[in-house]
């Protein structure tokens, strides 16, 4: 397997609530400023014909893209500066790939996914098959790890862990995100060798990355904490920072950054 050479990879992950719309919003030139090496996406809410590859590739990236059978709706993507060696559509589980959410880009030994967990806020069917899908997708990249040990997997995990992620633990605790069987999967995840890669790097700072639109809650920062880059532990040490970048608003979400070097 080729490892890659030394070198320093800025990793964003950004739920931009329709593509489209958000680069409506400035997007593009958002990208031009930050310059990721990787952009992992998630709710493009597109169909193949309607992603503006162009767009990207005239900022310097190669752009991938993973949507769900119906319009409109979740849907994933990479846009990556290094062509990978190696692209994987989806998970092999037809009940999730229908919906388009998760996309894995292979360099050398280092693996990096943009994946878009299901929300169970609209009701108990939706709960229901969002508690399916967490289990199954902790088998999956538990099963990955085996032959693709350095994963980096970025996305919306619609999931806030602890008290801290979030702006009011006490009357959110029956809510959606934060329920008690959503925290305790995070826990058991985390257990199984993976790494909150912005707690670890800011044990102690309240920050969110989702805000509703509703009630000025981002005016008012009362918000939630639920996209993360999450880093196998054999990749752990290449962590050198990890922040969010609470200033982009092209979303009612805002990007995470993973910032890693391998030396």
């Amino acid at each position: 397997m080729r490892r890659l050479r030394s070198m320093e990879l800025k990793i964003i992950t950004y739920n931009v609530n329709g593509l489209r719309s958000a680069i409506g919003k400035g997007l593009p030139e958002w990208i031009e400023h930050e310059q990721p090496d990787v952009l992992c996406i998630q709710e493009t809410k597109l169909q193949p014909d309607q992603f503006p590859a162009l767009i990207f590739s005239e900022l310097g990236y190669n752009s991938y893209l993973f949507s769900a059978q119906k319009k409109g709706y979740s849907g994933v993507a990479i846009l990556t500066k290094k062509k990978p060696d190696h692209v994987e559509i989806g998970m092999g589980i037809g009940k999730y790939d229908n919906e388009g959410r998760f996309l894995r880009a292979d360099y050398g030994d280092i693996s990096i996914v943009s994946v878009y967990h299901p929300s169970g806020s609209s009701g108990d069917e939706r709960q229901s098959f969002k508690m399916e899908w967490l289990e199954d997708f902790r088998n999956y990249v538990v099963e990955l790890q085996k032959s693709r040990p350095n994963l980096i997997l970025c996305g919306d995990y619609n999931i806030c862990h602890e008290s801290i992620d979030i702006h009011d633990p006490v009357r959110n605790a029956k809510n959606s995100g934060f329920l008690p069987e959503e925290r305790e999967w995070m826990s058991g995840f985390l257990s199984a060798g993976f790494i909150d890669s912005f707690r670890y790097k800011n044990p102690d700072k309240q920050q969110y990355t989702w805000w509703s639109y509703r009630f000025n809650a981002r005016m008012n920062n009362k918000g939630w904490r639920i996209d993360y880059c999450m880093v196998s532990e054999p990749a752990k040490v290449w962590i050198s920072d990890a922040y969010i970048l609470n200033e982009a608003v092209h979303s009612d979400h805002c990007p995470a950054v993973l910032k890693i070097l391998i030396s």
